[in-house]
Parts: structure tokens; C-alpha cells; sequence
């Protein structure tokens, strides 16, 4: 009867046993190492805590956290490059030791990112500027929320601290907002830090003075259509330039007496009578030769000075 009592005890003492506390870290912006034990619950008693990182010494905490006088967690120094390394806590009340190994090189949580500003550029872009201090291997990533409905996530490379949004509306508003975290090339973070104050821009936002005018929302129509009249007019010139149409004045047929040479020139009546002919000729009869032989021309040599005197005396003129 006592065994199965005390085995009942045991069984029953187990379940009602509270779990040892669960201790978490996390490297805050590169500057300490946090770690709370209060997940489960705030604990009932003050534990001692202290860590170190492999190949150190152990060291005690050095600023405890507190809630409701209860201590919840502590602050650790930290050095640089030391989260690749294996970080180990103790806790302690009174004979009980609570240890653990933690492995904190994913585990980077920056400080929001600060100084945020929105710009009207002069290109009509809207820039967006932060500054984190911490600017080293980190990435950013951009929200903002167009009039309130419309959330849209922008990744931003490592070492940018500014991003563009181009041709903004001018009658919208818009709520911009920035966070960062360690980037792969330095082993990349799970966590991202708390999104930035909000800054605001558009219609509904006073402050800005440097609003793009409703020009801005034109400016590409008016590129598109000039862009498109240059391509027309070179098309219409090179069209012209193959099939190009050359007029050549009517030239007068030349006459040896013009008709109209009083329009070309200014003489008098007498120089334009010059120009005709005065003059009347008599037609001459023309008879063709005969070819006569040696032996017929002695015979007939009387007959042909008689005829040729005849022709001679018809072919000559009469004035």
C-alpha cells in the first residue's frame, strides 16, 4: 500500500511539476546580447544568470530586466563577429542550475531605421530617404500604402538607404514606411527590425510644398506623341525623297523671227522690219547632160557648142 502511494505521488507531483525555465537570446542591433526566460510566464523566483561565448570566460550579467519585481532577462555585452560562435547561459536558484546552448548567428535583430524623409525630386519621382546606422551588410525593404488600401513591398539592396517611386500621383496619398535586417553576405538574419515611424506624402499631407503638378501626369503622353510625330515626318520625307517630282518650265520652240519679240525685247518697229524677206528670185530651168562617146563627140562637136551655147545662154539670169 505505501509503494503504490508513493508511486502515485511521484506520478502526480510529476504533472503538476513546473517546466524549468526556456531561455531565449537574441543579438540586438549588434551592440548586446538579450535574453529572457519569461515565455512560459513571468517565473516565481529571482534567477542568477550568466553566459559566455566559446573560448570565453563566464561572466555574470551585467543589466538585469525586470517585470513586476520579478527579473525576466538580462543584457550581455557584445563584440563583433562573436555570434558565429556558440553562445552558452546558466541559470541558478539555490541548488538548482538550468544550462543551455544557443546558436545566435541567425539571429540579429536591428533597430528600426531612423531620420526618415520623402523629396518631390526634380524629375517628378518621389524619393524616399532613412538612415540606418548600422548600414554594412544590411538589406531593406520598403511598404507604403496608397490612400490608405493599397500596401505594396519593395525589396532594397544591400547598402541602399533610399528608394524611388516613380510618377506619383499628386491628387493620392502616401504613407511610406522602411525596415532592415543583416543581409546574406554577413549570415543572414531571421528577423526583421520594427518598421520605421510612418511618413506621409500626397494630397492629404500639408508639409510638402513640392508637390508635382498635374503637368508631371502629361509628361509622358506629350513624349509618346512626340516621339510618334518625328517618326511620321520621317517616313513622309523618306517617301518623297524616291519619288520626288522635278517641274520643268515649257521651252518655246525657236523660229528664226519670234512673233512675240516685242515681249522679248524692246526695239524699234524698224529693227523687227528687218527681219523679213524683201527680196523675189526667177526660177532657173536645170536640163541634165547627156553622156556622149568618144567617137559620137567629133561628129556632133559642132551640134554640142551650138546646144551648150543655147543652155548657157538660158541658165543665165535676168535682172
Amino acid at each position: 500500500m505505501s509503494t503504490s502511494l508513493l508511486l502515485f505521488l511521484c506520478l502526480v507531483g510529476h504533472v503538476f511539476a513546473k517546466k524549468p525555465p526556456d531561455v531565449d537570446c537574441l543579438v540586438v542591433h549588434l551592440q548586446h546580447v538579450q535574453c529572457s526566460w519569461n515565455q512560459q510566464g513571468s517565473p516565481e523566483v529571482n534567477y542568477t544568470f550568466s553566459s559566455w561565448f566559446h573560448h570565453e570566460k563566464e561572466k555574470e550579467c551585467a543589466t538585469y530586466l525586470s517585470e513586476n519585481g520579478v527579473i525576466t532577462g538580462c543584457y550581455q555585452p557584445y563584440q563583433e563577429t562573436k555570434r558565429f560562435n556558440s553562445f552558452y547561459t546558466k541559470l541558478v536558484h539555490g541548488n538548482k542550475t538550468f544550462l543551455k546552448t544557443h546558436e545566435l548567428k541567425n539571429k540579429v535583430k536591428l533597430n528600426p531605421p531612423i531620420n526618415l524623409t520623402v523629396k518631390n525630386g526634380s524629375d517628378f519621382n518621389l524619393w524616399f530617404y532613412w538612415n540606418q546606422t548600422k548600414s554594412q551588410c544590411v538589406e531593406s525593404e520598403v511598404r507604403y500604402k496608397i490612400n490608405d488600401r493599397t500596401e505594396q513591398r519593395f525589396p532594397v539592396s544591400n547598402g541602399v538607404q533610399s528608394y524611388c517611386i516613380n510618377l506619383p500621383s499628386s491628387s493620392s496619398r502616401y504613407e511610406l514606411q522602411v525596415r532592415s535586417r543583416v543581409d546574406d553576405t554577413c549570415g543572414q538574419s531571421i528577423f526583421w527590425s520594427d518598421w520605421s515611424e510612418p511618413v506621409v506624402w500626397g494630397s492629404n499631407n500639408g508639409t510638402d510644398t513640392n508637390r508635382p503638378s498635374s503637368m508631371s501626369v502629361w509628361t509622358p503622353v506629350l513624349y509618346a506623341v512626340g516621339a510618334l510625330t518625328l517618326i511620321l515626318l520621317v517616313i513622309i520625307l523618306l517617301h518623297h525623297e524616291r519619288f520626288r517630282i522635278i517641274i520643268i518650265p515649257v521651252i518655246p520652240k525657236p523660229s528664226l523671227i519670234p512673233k512675240d519679240i516685242e515681249g522679248w525685247i524692246h526695239s524699234s518697229k524698224g529693227l523687227k522690219e528687218s527681219f523679213k524677206a524683201n527680196y523675189n528670185e526667177r526660177a532657173c530651168p536645170v536640163r541634165e547632160y547627156c553622156t556622149v562617146s568618144q567617137s559620137d563627140s567629133e561628129s556632133s562637136g559642132s551640134s554640142t557648142s551650138s546646144v551648150n551655147t543655147d543652155q548657157t545662154d538660158s541658165s543665165s539670169p535676168s535682172l
